[in-house]
């Protein structure tokens, strides 16, 4: 197993997964940032000045010491809107990569 392991690491998988998930992770703050400081701006003004992050329904308000309990769609809404801009620019690469393979095969 341990040979078996080597040989994993040797094949390069390893590095081009963690190269993979440090290029994803500053993607994704930079998805993060383009929702939170350009996105819902625009939407809290299309949505008359709320600020998009504080929408949330109370289900209970906070008493003393104990905080209140909360719905908070506004953060789900603003999650939302990430994963989609991320999902459409993998579509986007991907049909991109799909379309350079399909001219290379056709030249050969």
């Amino acid at each position: 197993m341990l040979q078996e392991f080597k040989t994993f690491i040797a094949q390069g998988n390893v590095l081009d997964l963690a190269v993979g998930v440090i290029i994803g992770a500053a993607f994704g703050k930079i998805t993060t940032s383009l929702v939170e400081d350009i996105i819902n701006p625009i939407l809290g003004i299309v949505i008359g000045g709320v600020d998009f992050t504080q929408l949330k329904f109370v289900l209970k308000e906070a008493v003393d010491k104990t905080p209140e309990v909360a719905i908070k769609y506004g953060n789900f809404i603003q999650t939302l809107i990430q994963f989609l801009i991320i999902a459409w620019v993998i579509f986007m690469i991907v049909k991109a990569a799909n379309r350079i393979k399909l001219s290379e095969s056709q030249k050969k």
